[in-house]
């Protein structure tokens, strides 16, 4: 293999290094915060972002940082979305909670 096919391949393999350990804390961080489920669906979208990164994918420097941070974008969205879609049905849920009657008070009162 000739000096410059060498280094073209020892770059190659840096990224990828660099791109697998990006990746596994991220994904390790999802899942210990949010659990699988959004670990899932964050790798696939951490894999989305590093494809739609603007540097052609041959280029020698990749900012890996910077997928996670779209990524975590992406993840806090789904989050929040999720969340204002639980607050909106307790919101217009229809069940009455019982309130439990203490005459505890109105003893008091009396006293």
């Amino acid at each position: 293999m000739d000096k410059q096919g060498w280094f073209c391949n020892s770059i190659c393999e840096d990224q990828i290094d660099m791109a697998e350990r990006e990746l596994s804390a991220f994904i390790c961080a999802v899942t210990e915060l949010f659990g699988p489920e959004q670990a899932r669906l964050s790798t696939e979208d951490w894999l989305n972002e590093s494809e739609q990164m603007d540097r052609p994918p041959r280029t020698t420097i990749r900012d890996w940082r910077a997928v996670t941070v779209a990524a975590s974008a992406r993840l806090a969205n789904r989050v929040t979305e999720a969340r204002d879609r639980r607050a909106l049905a307790a919101s217009t849920d229809t069940k009455v909670s019982p309130i439990l009657s203490s005459n505890c008070f109105a003893s008091a009162l009396l006293v």
